[in-house]
């Protein structure tokens, strides 16, 4: 028996297929995960992830802390409720976690880290913050929902009142903000791990299921872990574990966006190894799409299509899987420098034509890949 949410019972209720994740039992799906990946790309659906851990950071250097923690600078964080995607490293630039993290004051910032890598990111962050004097709180009372969608917000403000309403539809994209509901605070933040908009709302856990059965009811479908993945492959979000872990850095995981080097002086952990690494080049993230069927998995290795006999492959999918809206297999994979647009992947033993594009592949529920 895993880790549960204060939705678990929802999700036994609807006959969810429930799975491991993290240590967390959680749906896999309710149904049919491809049509829940269309009702996110269309409509809306709501996801139960209260499994992510939400870690309040507070003190007078909380901000000096996390310029000294985060690869991405949050200097860069200047208005109340905006937010900024980062990884967290090791000296050696492999990657701890990725998160948001969130300004709401000078003294306090709001993290949220993966669910599987919680407590190795509680205790790195905790073991870096205590010469700061920075206290990390651990937001076990909070549950998370995602309302995500072309009808997400309207759906949510639904839920508010006149004035709530207009406040949550004014959420700018990456920021967030505090709305005072009747039985508490719910932290609205537009952002999301699908490619589409909505919102992501941080609540009390007593409020969680009052709070699902009424998105339900104004037409968010619930969504599971399975229409999850598709939908953020097909916007070419990363997935830690998969496509980056502490063995590989941000540059090599298609993540230098990320990577705040300027000003030269701050010295984030992890700072030399990405500047070594950033110097002599190396692998590359790239997008596949496979020519033909078959269905495309992590590790498979992908060679160059004129590469000679017993040539090494060029590298090795790290991200696989179905596209519901392309109707094709999609990858993400980290290759050698190379300069082909044509690759094969090696599926059970035998060579599959694919395609080299630029991810992401899907975004705001519009094909940005030309399928040929």
């Amino acid at each position: 028996m895993g880790l549960k949410t204060p939705l678990y019972d929802i999700h036994i209720s609807a006959h969810a297929k429930i799975v491991d994740f993290g240590g967390w039992d959680m749906p896999l799906s309710y149904g049919s995960q491809i049509e829940e990946h269309h009702a996110v790309r269309r409509e809306a659906g709501v996801f139960d992830v209260s499994h992510m851990c939400v870690v309040d950071l507070t003190g007078a250097r909380t901000r000096e802390f996390l310029r000294r923690l985060l690869a991405n600078d949050v200097a860069r964080l200047t208005v109340p409720g905006r937010a900024l995607y980062s990884c967290m490293l090791l000296p050696t630039g492999g990657v701890i976690d990725d998160l948001i993290a969130y300004f709401l004051t000078e003294s306090w910032f709001r993290l949220v880290v993966n669910a599987g890598t919680r407590q190795k990111d509680l205790a790195w962050i905790r073991e870096h913050a205590a010469p700061f004097g920075v206290e990390v709180r651990e937001r076990s009372d909070l549950a998370i929902l995602a309302v995500q969608g072309p009808a997400a917000r309207e759906k949510t403000a639904a839920l508010l009142t006149a004035a709530h309403r207009a406040t949550a539809l004014d959420i700018p994209r990456f920021a967030a903000a505090a709305i005072d509901v009747r039985s508490g605070t719910w932290f609205v933040a537009r952002t999301g791990y699908t490619g589409e908009d909505g919102f992501e709302i941080m609540l009390p856990g007593t409020d969680a299921a009052e709070t699902w059965r009424a998105l339900v009811a104004q037409g968010a479908r619930p969504a599971g872990l399975g229409a999850r993945d598709t939908l953020r492959l097909e916007a070419g979000m990363n997935l830690y574990g998969n496509d980056m872990d502490e063995t590989r850095h941000p540059l090599e995981s298609g993540l230098a966006w990320t990577v705040a080097f300027e000003p030269e002086e701050r010295d984030f952990i992890g700072r030399e190894a990405l500047a070594r690494a950033r110097a002599g080049g190396g692998h590359r993230q790239v997008g596949l799409v496979l020519e033909e069927r078959g269905v495309l998995r992590s590790h498979q290795l992908v060679s160059a299509a004129d590469a000679a006999a017993g040539a090494p492959p060029l590298g090795e999918v790290t991200s696989g899987t179905f596209s519901p809206t392309l109707n094709r297999a999609i990858a993400l994979a980290r290759l050698a420098p190379q300069s082909a647009t044509q690759v094969l992947v090696d599926i059970r033993g035998k060579p599959h034509a694919a395609r080299v594009v630029k991810p992401p592949f899907v975004r705001n529920g519009k094909p940005l890949i030309e399928i040929q």
